[in-house]
């Protein structure tokens, strides 16, 4: 069977090709047909394929959680450009929650059941972050406040994910499956693409520095011990020999590789955020995104395009 992957978008050069001023973000009918896909998707590394792997478990019950808590927001918001990003930000995240959904089975199927896992992510999203039993004023705004500075900052770093696997090259070289590759491009294009919207919605409806800087150390700090747990978790629960432990040492060496993200660029990204001039605006490029999205294979019905 023809290889039908896209592969990475090509850097963009502002000379070459503009940034659209606006689009209109929507949900995109995808299609990923998990069969022929391997457990280490990343040929000869395990490592790198099971800390992508980690996605999949946490993505589901994080992104339901994004789209609840917009949902809730979005009374609050007046300006109507902004409402109509919303609607398209929910429509999306919703779709990435069902498309990673839909590869646990396929886990399952390879002899690794991530169901202990999932449990514990769902509780956290659920239960810890979700709505608490507070009354009508004060309370319920301060803890939805919190909910949408913590959201605004995890996208900061899906926006900087989907970036770094638009341009990870050397997943191609490596041949990494080509439909998990295309799932993992097809999601990181659109966190590219609606990397302002939950931001933005944050300045709108707050705006507060300490709060900013606040639930970013925190969203920092949940994502490494979710992520680690994560990675562990698959590592020990691998049905066939990995070898070895699951380490920062590990991850180090394989973003030094090209198969994870470099260290220093993940660590680059805190002060960006941290900025009082930051805005999301300003990482990777819609245009390089919107490019990919038009030859996903997954976003265009599961056919190249």
């Amino acid at each position: 069977m023809s290889d039908t992957r896209p592969g990475p978008v090509d850097p963009v050069d502002p000379v070459d090709r503009a940034e659209p001023e606006r689009i209109e973000l929507a949900p995109r009918k995808v299609a990923f047909d998990w069969a022929g896909t391997p457990l280490h998707w990343v040929p000869g590394d395990p490592f790198a394929s099971h800390t992508i792997n980690v996605l999949h478990l946490l993505l589901p019950a994080g992104e339901r959680w994004f789209v609840h808590v917009h949902k809730q927001v979005l009374p609050m918001i007046r300006d109507e450009r902004l409402r109509a990003d919303v609607l398209g930000f929910i429509g999306q995240e919703a779709v990435h929650s069902r498309a990673h959904d839909d590869v646990l089975p396929r886990l399952k199927a390879l002899g690794l059941d991530p169901t202990p896992y999932t449990a514990q992510v769902d509780w956290m999203f659920e239960r810890l972050l979700g709505d608490r039993n507070l009354p009508p004023g004060r309370a319920r705004r301060w803890w939805l406040l919190e909910r949408v500075a913590l959201i605004a900052a995890i996208e900061h770093y899906t926006a900087f994910l989907g970036d770094w696997v638009l341009n990870a090259d050397e997943l191609d070289r490596r041949g990494a499956d080509p439909v998990m590759l295309d799932l993992l491009r097809w999601h990181g294009a659109e966190e590219v693409e609606h990397r302002s919207v939950a931001f933005d919605v944050f300045r709108h409806v707050d705006g507060s520095y300490r709060r900013r800087a606040r639930t970013w150390a925190t969203a920092f700090a949940t994502l490494v011990f979710l992520w680690q747990r994560g990675v562990r978790f698959f590592v020990e629960n691998d049905p066939s020999p990995v070898g070895g432990r699951a380490s920062f040492a590990r991850f180090h060496r394989a973003g030094r590789a090209g198969t994870l993200p470099a260290t220093g660029d993940m660590l680059k990204a805190a002060p960006r955020y941290l900025s009082p001039s930051y805005h999301p605006s300003r990482e990777g490029s819609t245009a390089q995104a919107l490019a990919y999205l038009a030859t996903s294979p997954g976003a265009n019905g599961g056919r190249p395009a």
